[in-house]
C-alpha cells in the first residue's frame, strides 16, 4: 500500500495522469460539439481507431508529419461525414449507426495494416514520424510542477488549449449558438432560419476533426506505431466523459481527467505486480461508476424541475 501511495503522489504519476487523459479528452471535447448540436457521436471510437492508422501510413510514406496528420484528420472527417450522412440525411439510428462505423473501423484497420505491412499486430515495419515533445521554457526548471507539466507531447497541450477554444467556440461565436439552439429546440432554431441538418453535419465534422487528433495521438505520441485496436475502449469513455461533463468544455474536462487518472493508476498497480485482471478493470470501473453517478445526478435535476413547476 504504501508503495501505491508514494507511486500516485509524484510527479511521474501526474505526467502520465496527463499523457493518458490526452486521447480521452480530444475525442469528449469533440462529442460534446456534436451533443450540443443534439447529435450523440457513438462512432468515437472507430473515428479515433481509423485516424491513428491513416497518421501512421500517412507520415510513413511520405516522411512528411504534416501529410501524416492531414490523412488523420482527413479520414476522422471522413467517417463523422458519412455518420452524418446515414444518420442525419437518410434518418438511420444513429447509435446502430455508430457502432457499424466501429465495426468497420476495427476490421478494415487490420485489413489495411496486413496488406501494407504483412502483419495483423502492429505496424512497426513502418519508419512512421512522431510529433514532438515541448519543454515549456521557465517552467521546465521549476521542481516537481515543470516534471509534471513540461515536456509533453505538443498534442497533449493542443488538447487542453482546445478545451478553452471549444468553450469560445460553442458560447462565443456564431456558429456555436446556432448549434446550441439546434440542440436545444429544432423546432425554434428552425424558425429563425436555420439549417438544421447542415448544422449538425458541422457539428459532426468538428467531432471528427478532434477526435482524429486524439486517434493520432495514441499512435504518434504515445507511441510510435499503429497497433490493431489500440484505442481499447478510450472512444467510449470519452463519450462517457461527455456525458458526464454534460458537454460543457469544463465538465468535460474535468470527467476526462477523472478517467484518465484511473487508467494512469492502473498502469502504477501493474508495475507493483498487482493482479492484472483487477488491473484492467479499473479504467471500466470507473467510466461504469461515472455513468451511474451521472444517471443518478440527472434524475434528481428532473425531480426538481417538476417541483418547480
Amino acid at each position: 500500500m504504501e508503495a501505491v501511495i508514494r507511486g500516485v503522489f509524484s510527479a511521474a504519476f501526474l505526467y502520465s495522469a496527463l499523457r493518458v487523459t490526452t486521447p480521452i479528452l480530444f475525442a469528449a471535447l469533440g462529442g460534446a460539439v456534436a451533443k450540443k448540436a443534439g447529435v450523440t457521436n457513438i462512432g468515437l471510437e472507430g473515428t479515433m481507431l481509423a485516424s491513428a492508422l491513416a497518421g501512421v501510413v500517412g507520415s510513413a510514406y511520405t516522411q512528411s508529419l504534416l501529410i501524416g496528420a492531414l490523412c488523420g484528420i482527413a479520414t476522422g472527417l471522413l467517417i463523422s461525414g458519412l455518420l452524418a450522412y446515414f444518420a442525419i440525411k437518410l434518418k438511420a439510428e444513429i447509435f446502430l449507426t455508430g457502432l457499424m462505423m466501429n465495426m468497420i473501423a476495427s476490421g478494415a484497420t487490420v485489413f489495411i495494416m496486413y496488406m501494407l505491412t504483412k502483419d495483423k499486430g502492429t505496424t512497426t515495419k513502418l519508419k512512421s514520424l512522431v510529433f514532438p515533445q515541448v519543454p515549456l521554457p521557465l517552467i521546465k526548471d521549476i521542481p516537481f510542477v515543470g516534471e509534471v507539466v513540461s515536456n509533453h507531447n505538443i498534442l497533449t497541450y493542443l488538447a487542453f488549449l482546445s478545451v478553452a477554444l471549444v468553450w469560445f467556440f460553442i458560447n462565443r461565436t456564431k456558429l456555436g449558438i446556432r448549434i446550441r439552439a439546434v440542440g436545444e429546440n429544432p423546432k425554434a432554431a428552425e424558425s429563425v432560419g436555420i439549417n438544421i441538418i447542415k448544422t449538425q453535419v458541422t457539428a459532426l465534422l468538428i467531432c471528427g476533426f478532434l477526435a482524429s487528433l486524439g486517434g493520432m495521438y495514441l499512435s504518434m505520441g504515445y507511441v510510435s506505431w499503429f497497433s490493431r485496436d489500440m484505442t481499447a475502449g478510450r472512444g467510449f469513455t470519452a463519450v462517457a466523459a461527455q456525458y458526464l461533463g454534460r458537454a460543457n468544455a469544463g465538465g468535460t474536462l474535468m470527467a476526462s481527467l477523472v478517467f484518465g487518472t484511473a487508467d494512469a493508476l492502473a498502469n502504477v498497480l501493474q508495475s507493483l505486480r498487482v493482479p492484472a485482471e483487477f488491473v484492467q478493470m479499473i479504467p471500466y470501473a470507473a467510466t461504469l461508476l461515472g455513468l451511474v453517478f451521472y444517471s443518478v445526478n440527472a434524475k434528481r435535476i428532473r425531480r426538481l424541475k417538476k417541483l418547480a413547476k
